[in-house]
């Protein structure tokens, strides 16, 4: 798989596409969704039917391999598999970034060589056509941190998709995985997202405003999702909902379903990642819309693997900037000097450099544990508190250490900034 990727990476970044002059032609193709202020029907989609049906037996094993020690140390196919992402993501999406901010959307055919990498079947298993004999969730978390030094709102818009499907090999049943994992692994998988967040202030995930009701052939879902990456192309949703007032569960929930739409959301940050939100007016669902039995555990797990894959992205822009702001230091000249020799600035960057490798130890450590099988609880909530407190801060300081330039467009570090203040706020999105 990683020697695959590799190449695919290479034809991405050679230039073929100029000698054959049609490089113009695909950079031209116009970015998706709209841009009006009014709500917009859900995306027609496909019809989704299911095919082959794994046995229990068949399906995706929860637990790797266990060491005795924390070892981060990458195996070769996860090196190769981070070097081709890391390369794709600092070749392809970084020069187009700062478009795509302003553009509210990443460019489609950006997103179509992300899929040709794998971003979004690393959890499928291979009897359905995936490319993972088991799922490993610091595969995820290297795939994510890499992609997120391109841009981490184009890498949410990569990897909402993979979030999904990762879901639905972990708590899908034999219907769920037939019906819907087949799609993701085609030519062309679906937009999908996971909708957990809801525009409400200090909004707690396990005390859910969208209300699921029973009825007597299924669920009646109500309520409003907000900050859902490419909403209006989105295919396919994976709802929380508050069950019957008893607690989170999940649905699953085709965008074409009656009494589902959409309108734009664009935030602070994330803003090539086409956020909206999703208005579910009394829709109604089948009984096997239901993700793992409503299993609260299931739901806290699904919270607690999102938080990780944030805590990943904000790793990865982290890095980015931390590269940036030492060229930066380093050239910039004042008084006869680079500004990196007075004590104050070269300070502040090894302040980065500390903050960046906690959130990015922990993160390691946390996925270290879940491919273990053990409890990862405490590892997510120390990531999730170091990326709230550090990731916005790492942001920040990038952009004083530019001064006034840092308060411009013109370099990046304002936009990694915003996009940093969202990784420790939202929820869901990712299951890594």
């Amino acid at each position: 798989m990683a020697w695959g990727l590799q190449a695919i990476n290479m034809l991405a970044s050679s230039d073929l596409l100029d000698r054959l002059g049609v490089r113009g032609t695909a950079e031209k193709i116009l970015f998706t969704g709209s841009r009006q202020s009014v709500r917009a029907a859900g995306a027609a989609g496909r019809a989704f039917q299911a095919t082959t049906r794994l046995t229990a037996a068949q399906r995706q094993p929860r637990a790797s391999r266990p060491r005795e020690l924390f070892d981060i140390t990458p195996t070769e196919e996860q090196q190769m598999l981070t070097e081709s992402v890391r390369d794709f993501a600092l070749a392809r999406i970084r020069p187009i970034a700062r478009e795509a901010d302003q553009q509210l959307a990443a460019p489609p055919e950006l997103l179509a060589q992300a899929n040709e990498l794998g971003v979004a079947i690393v959890g499928v298993p291979e009897a359905l056509g995936g490319v993972v004999e088991e799922r490993s969730a610091v595969t995820a978390v290297l795939l994510a941190e890499a992609l997120a030094q391109g841009d981490l709102g184009i890498a949410v818009a990569a990897l909402a998709p993979a979030g999904v499907a990762t879901a639905l090999s972990l708590w899908g049943d034999a219907d769920q995985q037939a019906t819907y994992l087949p799609a993701f692994v085609s030519d062309n998988p679906p937009a999908a997202a996971v909708a957990v967040s809801e525009p409400q202030p200090l909004f707690d995930p396990l005390r859910l405003a969208t209300t699921a009701t029973r009825t007597a052939d299924g669920y009646t879902l109500s309520g409003v999702k907000s900050l859902v990456p490419r909403a209006a192309e989105d295919e396919l949703f994976i709802i929380a909902a508050d069950l019957d007032g008893q607690g989170p569960a999940l649905f699953i929930v085709e965008s074409k379903t009656p009494g589902l739409s959409v309108s734009p959301e664009p935030a602070m940050g994330l803003r090539a990642a086409a956020t909206g939100r999703v208005i579910l007016e009394d829709v109604r669902v089948p009984a096997g819309a239901l993700l793992g039995d409503g299993d609260p555990d299931v739901y806290r797990e699904l919270i607690a693997l999102g938080r990780l894959g944030w805590s990943a992205l904000a790793v990865g822009t982290g890095q980015a900037v931390l590269d940036y702001v030492t060229t930066y230091v380093n050239e910039r000249v004042a008084f006869g000097e680079p500004i990196s020799n007075r004590q104050a600035v070269a300070f502040k960057v090894a302040d980065i450099a500390i903050e960046l490798d906690a959130i990015r130890l922990v993160t390691y450590r946390a996925a270290g544990l879940v491919d273990a099988g053990e409890d990862f609880s405490k590892e997510v909530a120390l990531a999730r508190t170091l990326t709230a407190k550090y990731g916005m801060q790492i942001g920040s300081d990038g952009v004083q250490l530019l001064g006034g330039h840092g308060y411009t467009k013109e370099h990046p570090v304002e936009r990694w900034y915003r996009d940093l203040r969202a990784a420790g706020l939202i929820e869901g999105v990712l299951v890594l």
